[in-house]
């Protein structure tokens, strides 16, 4: 507990200036009655938060200066009550000074009066504390928690609020209302009347919860009535408000903006079209040159086609005499070869009989090997004879069935076989192979006929893709991608356009596996994330363009010629085996093939002698057919080709001269139409609010709605809902329901208020009954120890008796403190028996008051008593002197001028204060009068 030492006053009551010293022990307040004394004590209760005595408070005393503002200051010890900082009082505030100032400064606000409170480290006059920012000054309970901090606790508190004539008169006090009055200095009476209080309340609240839980009942069916009676009717106000809206703004904005959007982009593919027909326009000359120069190449073409014609058929003239003549040659030498045979074993039974089964198994094998062959001719054959007719390749069964099905539902499509050419046959092996998976994919014309294609495929257990929204292939395609070699003429998947154009046509495979990423090669060997694998397709499966057809038909041709030599070579086998195997039955009946040898010997000479010659003119007569052949066939492909793009560039010329005509005139008439539109739609939004047709609203409208139809769908339904609807339409059901809500709110706030009410006091009943009892206990020892201590000071036998205190609230009413004082050994006495002199009376007194502040965790502190020697002799004036002496707190004291000289005798400073003139503003100064210590303050 910190000491005071000095203190300031400054337009506090009647006093201009004042500043008093107060660094001692004891201090006494001497002057006569109304000059000021108890001003002095009220001055110190309100800088350290107290109240003042007397009914009065601190605007009285700040009103009698007439001035704007008054000020307390002093000055309190600070410093360690041992070795350290943290010791000292106000540590906690941060302030290590051995001086602290205490100030309160009592200003006029609004005509009312304002006290504020601040602590700083060491000494600061008044005028420096004034400079402080707003932000230092403190309140009323936080200067309180301050000072408590720094040892002025609520005991010492109340005791230094004790107003006059209370501190001398404690003696005359009942036991039970000295104990009420230890309980209240100590901060228990608060909490027992908070008990009593919580008691009768819970009591009230129990007899008031029933009835108001009935009410509340009756009241809270009728708000859920008018509940959904108020929800009816804001349904119904944004219904029309909806209605309202979609009418008036949603419906006619979102019209506007389609319409605006299509004329728009119908614009912009005019101005495409125009720039395309311009090109169109520019390119006719170029195609006129190109279809001379591929008619000129088709003459020559068809010139060099005849030339070859006539060698071919000279050759094969050539090639037919020099086989008729081989041929005689090469029967008699194969006449002689099989009679050595068959003169080799037609001595041996068994052998012969061996040699006719191994013919007649050959025989077998051939007549087999014949018939594969001759179905497979026939196979190709049929294959060669399904083109004939055709544009395109045909294609294979299921898709014509699926194909059927979707035009007897209506369904307009196409499959991308039928969209897709290759424009350059460097690359077809490449386009075929990737697209191959892709070739029965079906691409439908409207997005509104997918559910119903999925249907049918799912029937038809169609394996390909049904693609509902294609797209239209890039007027300009990445250089050097497979989409660059591919021309479409109608949609195609979005995924399938994005991927060719991914993939980059290299040379070969070390240059797509320099330059990395997706590639193809000429000969099909495709790349992707995955890693490398040929694609490969044979040209008889070639599927995409007119040009797919002539492969297919030169692959098939091909292979009719191969099946025509082995069936040559397999029927030349058979004549030969059939001839050996009627030899070797002819030599069964006794036939000599040795003596057909002798006899035909000089024939088959000339025979073995003319047939090497024989052979190479049919070599060579075969050699220049087959190039021949070769030629002409390349010839005959060359006219082909040429002849298509002659008649293609003459198509695509005619075509390009009539739609540049007909673009022309399209184009002229939409101008004029879109042109009307743009029109009608500035017009249009000229009406409109401009906060409607912003973009960003206009966003948020087809977030909410998507399109105009949607929206006039969610018209039609508002409009349903409210025709069809049973709504409240009484607007006056909002305010009943505001009315009724606001008191049902009342009333369950009030009720649950008093049910947590009257749980609290439950609780805090139980508390106090089963804990709080031994905190008063503690109480009570701690003011026995503290009174039977002081008593020893003052040479005086103090006992104080625990009261019986239990968990009873009748116990705890009737309990009191009985305290005996033993003077001089003359026996005990009590509180106020009337066997104890009017010494001994002030003396009880001040060991009881002593008591109430007494604190062995904060010893020192200090003490405001009202005149104590008031009627005291000479010694009892020294024994109470003695008392205030040995206790080392501090006191202020105050005593009339009157009394005996006596009083001064402990007072090491003495304050005199003097009465105000009449007709003066402020009252005399406060003469100091300072005893010279004999030891040090704190002893």
């Amino acid at each position: 507990m910190f000491h005071l030492q000095s203190l300031e006053l400054l337009h506090w009551d009647y006093c201009r200036r004042v500043s008093m010293p107060l660094d001692g022990n004891i201090i006494t307040i001497a002057g006569p009655n109304g000059s000021g004394k108890t001003t002095l004590l009220d001055a110190m209760r309100t800088l350290l938060g107290l109240e003042c005595s007397g009914g009065r408070t601190y605007k009285t005393y700040a009103r009698h200066a007439n001035a704007e503002t008054a000020w307390l200051r002093a000055l309190v010890d600070n410093r360690p009550r041992g070795r350290q900082n943290s010791s000292r009082p106000f540590a906690s505030s941060l302030l290590y000074s051995d001086q602290v100032t205490l100030a309160c400064r009592i200003s006029r606000q609004g005509g009312d009066w304002v006290r504020r409170y601040i602590l700083a480290d060491g000494v600061h006059e008044i005028e420096a504390l004034d400079q402080k920012a707003d932000k230092d000054w403190l309140g009323i309970e936080a200067w309180k928690k301050r000072l408590e901090a720094a040892g002025l606790t609520r005991a010492i508190g109340r005791v230094l609020a004790l107003e006059q004539g209370q501190t001398d008169r404690l003696c005359e006090l009942s036991p039970k209302e000295l104990l009420r009055l230890v309980f209240e200095v100590f901060g228990d009476q608060e909490v027992l009347d908070r008990y009593e209080l919580a008691r009768n309340h819970q009591q009230q609240l129990l007899k008031e919860v029933e009835q108001a839980t009935h009410e509340l009942s009756h009241a809270q069916a009728q708000l859920s009535d008018l509940s959904n009676r108020v929800n009816s009717y804001q349904q119904y106000q944004l219904r029309l408000k909806e209605r309202e809206r979609l009418a008036t703004e949603v419906v006619p904005v979102l019209q506007w903006s389609e319409q605006r959007q299509r004329t728009a982009q119908q614009l912009r593919d005019l101005h495409r079209q125009r720039l395309f027909a311009r090109s169109d326009e520019r390119g006719m000359s170029e195609k006129r040159a190109h279809l001379l120069s591929l008619f000129q190449a088709q003459e020559a073409a068809r010139n060099r086609q005849s030339e070859l014609e006539s060698q071919r058929k000279e050759a094969r003239q050539a090639f037919e005499a020099a086989r008729d003549g081989e041929r005689p040659m090469e029967a008699l030498v194969k006449r002689e070869e099989d009679l050595k045979a068959l003169a080799a074993v037609e001595t041996d039974g068994a052998a012969l009989t061996t040699r006719l089964e191994e013919l007649g198994t050959r025989q077998h094998e051939l007549r087999e090997s014949f018939t594969r062959h001759n179905d497979q001719l026939r196979k190709a054959q049929s294959a060669m004879d399904a083109l004939s007719g055709q544009r395109l390749p045909p294609p294979p069964q299921e898709v014509t069935r699926f194909r059927k099905a979707l035009d007897e539902a209506g369904i307009q499509h196409h499959v991308l076989a039928d969209c897709i050419d290759i424009s350059d046959d460097q690359w077809r092996a490449a386009a075929e192979g990737f697209l191959r998976p892709s070739r029965w994919v079906v691409v439908l014309a409207h997005s509104s006929d997918e559910a119903q294609a999925y249907r049918l495929a799912s029937r038809e257990r169609y394996r390909h893709y049904v693609v509902a929204d294609g797209e239209q292939a890039p007027a300009v395609s990445p250089k050097h991608s497979l989409l660059s070699v591919l021309k479409f003429n109608a949609k195609a998947p979005g995924w399938l356009l994005r991927q060719l154009a991914s993939i980059r046509c290299v040379a070969d495979t070390e240059e797509g596996a320099r330059v990395g990423g997706e590639w193809i090669t000429p000969d099909a060997y495709y790349r992707d994330g995955r890693g490398g694998r040929s694609l490969w397709v044979e040209p008889r499966e070639f599927q995409f363009g007119v040009s797919a057809l002539d492969a297919r038909r030169a692959s098939l041709e091909k292979e009719l010629a191969r099946y025509d030599l082995e069936l040559s070579r397999i029927a030349k086998e058979q004549v030969d085996i059939e001839r050996q195997l009627k030899d070797a039955h002819r030599a069964a009946q006794g036939h000599k093939a040795a003596q057909e040898l002798v006899e035909r010997a000089e024939e088959f000479a000339q025979a073995r002698a003319r047939l090497p010659g024989l052979r190479q003119s049919r070599i060579e007569a075969s050699t220049r057919m087959a190039a021949l052949d070769q030629e002409h066939d390349r010839a005959v492909a060359q006219g082909t080709r040429s002849e298509r793009d002659y008649e293609a560039a003459q198509a695509s010329l005619k075509a390009s001269e009539e739609n540049v005509s007909k673009a022309e005139r399209d184009w002229a008439s939409r101008r004029d139409d879109l042109l009307a539109q743009a029109r009608l739609s500035r017009e249009a939004k000229a009406r409109f609010p401009s906060a409607w047709t912003h973009p960003t609203r206009l966003a948020a409208l087809r977030d909410e709605f998507e399109n105009a139809k949607q929206a006039e769908i969610a018209a039609r339904h508002v409009q349903q809902e409210l025709d069809t609807g049973v709504w409240e339409t009484d607007p006056q059901v909002q305010d009943r329901h505001a009315r009724m809500q606001v008191a049902v709110l009342e009333q369950t706030t009030q009720l649950d208020d008093r049910r947590a009410s009257n749980e609290m006091a439950r609780i805090a009943a139980f508390n106090a009954r089963e804990r709080y009892i031994d905190v008063l206990r503690a109480t009570v020892r701690r003011y026995k120890k503290n009174v039977q201590e002081l008593g020893e000071l003052a040479g005086v036998h103090a006992q104080a008796e625990l009261p019986h205190l239990d968990n009873d609230d009748t116990v705890l009413a009737q309990a009191g403190l009985h305290v005996k004082f033993n003077f001089d050994g003359k026996g005990e006495v009590g509180l106020n028996d009337g066997e104890a002199s009017g010494g001994q009376q002030v003396l009880k007194s001040l060991i009881l008051l002593v008591g109430l502040m007494k604190d062995d965790d904060a010893p020192g502190g200090f003490v405001f008593i009202d005149e104590p020697f008031a009627h005291l002799d000479v010694r009892n004036i020294q024994l109470v002197g003695h008392f205030l002496k040995s206790t080392r707190a501090q006191y202020l004291l105050t005593t009339p001028i009157t009394h005996n000289v006596e009083v001064f005798e402990p007072s090491e400073i003495t304050l005199v204060t003097s009465k105000k003139p009449r007709g003066e503003r402020w009252a005399p100064p406060i003469a100091v009068l300072a005893r010279r210590p004999e030891e040090s303050v704190y002893g």
